[in-house]
């Protein structure tokens, strides 16, 4: 519920503090007065979109500040929880704008985005205006205000998320299937490349190892030469080698008494030395013995080494990387392969999605085909009381296509009227008489309103062009609304004003060279005066008292 709002340099005014309670408040006065600036100051701390334009002249910014009790609130509460802001038994809302055209938004002293005052706004107030008769010609209100109706828009969101989960899989589907002959031409091919590169078996080191053994194969003649000319030179030369110069050396310093510590120590050294040569020597003749020339095997390693340099040209590949790309060009290939499975997992979890949507669909259907005959129901009552004898509205519910899927459900929502007996029902849209779309649009927004969760229901003029009785009436509705909570109402109808149960008048203070809004909170003398105002123009006279004071007393009786 709003329980003050304070407004600071806003057009017409300077500075400006309403206090509002629970009930119906009623908001007069003369044309150019300021009625509505308290309504679009509200729509600014909710987060309307800012126009410097709206800044009082001579000023370089505007402050609203807008403060709610959301105790009996418990979407807002969650709300503010769920976005880390301060959740007690107030929340204020305040926005700040200057001429340079900087705005800024904060909920509770914490600063905000104007989506969020937005989100948090819709969650607190309702504004119904004379500028609703558009949007009520077009079927998406229509839909939402069912739903409002019959408490179904969670179940509306969640049948909204179903058809989109399901159109993203749909299109997902679609598009792997329009793939399918790429892909089938693409696994063909990694098929046979892994096919012919697991054929030829290459190892990760068999590589190197055959460059190797085909150089040794290649040069054995030479090799088996040098090999005999080493060990000559180590152990088998007749007039010097390693071993016996060696073992002359030893044997000379073995012959050595009292040898000194240099001689002892290249004794040492040359001892370590033979055993060196010793195991050389024998190295040596060991691969004498294994290593001989063998043709067939050079030309079974060249031809291996052909095989793998073939395939990696194929492949624009270096050889050492073959075995790289059969593991690249498998992962590829499972993935393809998968990819039949992924179809068919898809094609399941299509079906899935479709399932749930019919599912929610379909409750949602029962649950507006009801809700649309009630709803008619109390909106005909009201254009009954509303003088429109004869007048009848339907909510028609027509279902789509077999097999259609659509985000707004099974069925095309439309507010249809007849507003004469025996007339065929048409869209609002074909109404002739101004009054008359006022007057439905009314009875819509009354029925609506008062299915409402929202705490505070803002109804800015909708009673233009009606008047006498039916004026009455609609005092009558929304003095109802009030009872069960907050209406605020902006009139130009006495009839209406006199069922409120609070009275502010607006007034415009001109000097010479500035105007002020003023909005006063009226007395019972006072309302009887602002009533006979309204009831006789610029000139009140006794009648027009004795009237006002009647009328006053018969809206409160």
């Amino acid at each position: 519920m709003l329980l003050s709002i304070n407004i600071i340099n806003y057009t017409l005014v300077e500075s400006l503090e309403i206090e509002f309670s629970k009930g119906t408040t009623a908001i007069t006065g003369e044309t150019g007065a300021g009625k509505s600036l308290v309504l679009d100051a509200l729509g600014m701390a909710l987060g309307d979109r800012a126009d410097s334009d709206t800044i009082r002249h001579g000023k370089q910014r505007a402050e609203i500040t807008a403060t709610f009790d959301i105790s009996n609130t418990s979407e807002a509460r969650a709300w503010l929880t769920d976005n880390d802001l301060d959740a007690d038994g107030q929340c204020i809302l305040r926005r700040l704008y200057t001429t340079e055209g900087r705005s800024r938004g904060y909920i509770n002293g914490q600063s905000c985005t104007m989506q969020q005052l937005q989100t948090l706004g819709d969650m607190l107030t309702d504004i119904h205006s004379q500028h609703e008769h558009q949007s009520l010609l077009r079927r998406e209100t229509h839909r939402r205000l069912l739903d409002e109706y019959a408490n179904t828009t969670e179940l509306a969101c969640l049948v909204a998320e179903n058809f989109q989960q399901w159109h993203r899989a749909d299109k997902q589907l679609k598009s792997l299937l329009d793939q399918a002959d790429e892909l089938t031409a693409r696994r063909d091919l990694l098929t046979f490349q892994v096919q012919e590169l697991q054929q030829l078996g290459l190892d990760n080191n068999e590589l190197q190892n055959l460059e190797k053994e085909q150089q040794a194969l290649a040069n054995a003649d030479q090799i088996v030469q040098d090999s005999h000319s080493l060990l000559a030179v180590c152990d088998q030369a007749e007039s010097v080698n390693i071993r016996d110069g060696l073992n002359r050396a030893l044997s000379i310093l073995a012959g050595l008494k009292h040898k000194p510590e240099a001689l002892a120590n290249a004794e040492e050294l040359l001892q370590s030395a033979m055993i060196q040569v010793e195991e050389a020597i024998h190295e040596i003749g060991n691969h004498i013995d294994r290593f001989e020339a063998d043709p067939q095997r050079l030309q079974q390693v060249e031809e291996r080494l052909s095989a793998i340099f073939q395939l990696s040209r194929k492949h624009r590949v270096n050889a050492d990387q073959l075995v790289e790309t059969l593991a690249s060009l498998e992962a590829e290939l499972q993935a393809l392969k998968g990819g039949g499975e992924s179809i068919e997992t898809l094609q399941n979890k299509l079906d899935q999605l479709a399932g749930d949507y019919q599912s929610n669909s379909a409750k949602l259907t029962k649950k507006r085909v009801k809700a649309a005959a009630m709803m008619a129901d109390e909106i005909n009552q009201q254009l009954q009381l509303l003088a429109m004898q004869g007048a009848e509205l339907v909510v028609a519910t027509p279902p789509v296509s077999e097999g259609e899927f659509r985000a707004t459900g099974n069925e095309d929502i439309e507010f249809l009227i007849a507003t004469n007996p025996g007339q065929p029902h048409k869209p609002l849209q074909k109404i002739a008489s101004g009054g008359e779309l006022s007057r439905v649009s009314l009875a819509i927004q009354v029925v609506a309103a008062g299915h409402s969760n929202i705490p505070t229901l803002v109804f800015d003029e909708v009673d233009v062009g009606i008047g006498g009785s039916t004026a009455d009436v609609v005092g009558q509705l929304l003095k109802q609304l009030g009872e069960r909570g907050q209406v605020i109402s902006v009139t130009h109808q006495p009839q209406v004003a006199a069922h409120a149960h609070h009275h502010y008048r607006a007034s415009k203070v001109v000097e010479t060279n500035s105007a002020e809004s003023l909005m006063t909170p009226l007395d019972d003398q006072q309302r009887v005066e602002e009533l006979a105002r309204m009831l006789g123009g610029a000139k009140v006279t006794e009648q027009t008292m004795s009237h006002a004071s009647e009328l006053l007393k018969l809206a409160s009786s």
